[in-house]
């Protein structure tokens, strides 16, 4: 699965997902939440890019 990267440096990869925030493990992109934003700065889905 892909990993996508924040502006801030924040790496999602779906392998561990976001647990602290309601993403779980094995979670692909694709399916996080369009509501769900960096658990670091907060920026939205749309700030990331493909890694």
């Amino acid at each position: 699965m892909d990993k996508y990267i924040c502006p801030c440096a924040y790496e999602y990869d779906p392998a561990v997902g976001d647990p602290d925030n309601g993403v779980p493990a094995g979670t692909a992109w694709e399916d996080v939440p369009e509501d769900w934003v960096c658990p670091v700065c907060g920026l939205g889905k749309d700030a990331f890019e493909k890694v």
